[in-house]
Formats: structure tokens, C-alpha cells, sequence
């Protein structure tokens, strides 16, 4: 396996007003990269931010501790009365989260347009 393929990206934008997008391309696993999704929540909501979105359109694979730190990032949201949504989880992430039944925890949707039109 190359590096690359191994490798998490994350990327934080403003989507509208008080709504953010995390996008997660590569593979959210135990490793300290994944740490810096939690980070990057913690700041958003320093910022202001109430309502963000995980965008996981380009997340290949997820395991038990990339879940955690999902879970982690929505306690800390709804503990500043905001609001997380999913979006794009396909294949094997979308999987991980439905054997878990954490699909019932958080909110999926196909899409950032429709997950950002949910939050309002």
C-alpha cells in the first residue's frame, strides 16, 4: 500500500452563514491524522460555526477509531447546541456506521446540498 493511499485529507470551508463542510477524502483510521478531525470541529465551533457537515464523498475506508472520532465531533457539536450532518458516505464507510447502528445516531445524506438544505 503507498503512502498515498493511506493518507487523510481534511478540508474545512464556509458553506453558507454559520454553516461549515469538513471534507474527509482518503482513510479516517487509527493513526494521529485522525485526531485533526476533531481539532478542525473544535475550531469551527470557536469560530461560531453550529451546523457542520462531514462531507465523506471522497473517504475510502473507516474503522472502529475513525467512527470514534465522528462520535466525539458530535458530542462536542450538540454540547454547543449545534448540528452535524453527513453526506456522500458510500461502500464501506457508509457500511461501518449501519453494522454499528450509529446510522441511527447521526444523519445521512446523499449529498452536501441535501444535507446542508436539512439543517435550514
Amino acid at each position: 500500500m503507498t503512502p498515498k493511499a493511506r493518507q487523510l485529507t481534511i478540508q474545512s470551508r464556509e458553506l453558507a452563514p454559520g454553516i461549515a463542510v469538513v471534507s474527509l477524502s482518503g482513510r479516517l483510521m487509527l493513526g494521529p491524522e485522525g485526531q485533526e478531525v476533531e481539532t478542525i470541529v473544535g475550531d469551527l465551533l470557536d469560530k461560531g460555526y453550529r451546523k457542520i457537515i462531514f462531507d465523506m464523498t471522497g473517504l475510502t475506508h473507516i474503522d472502529s477509531t475513525g467512527i470514534g472520532r465522528c462520535i466525539a465531533s458530535l458530542n462536542k457539536i450538540s454540547q454547543a447546541g449545534g448540528k452535524l450532518h453527513m453526506a456522500g458516505a458510500a461502500g464501506q464507510v457508509r457500511e461501518g456506521f449501519r453494522v454499528t447502528r450509529l446510522d441511527k445516531v447521526f444523519r445521512f445524506f446523499e449529498d452536501v446540498a441535501a444535507a446542508s438544505a436539512a439543517l435550514g
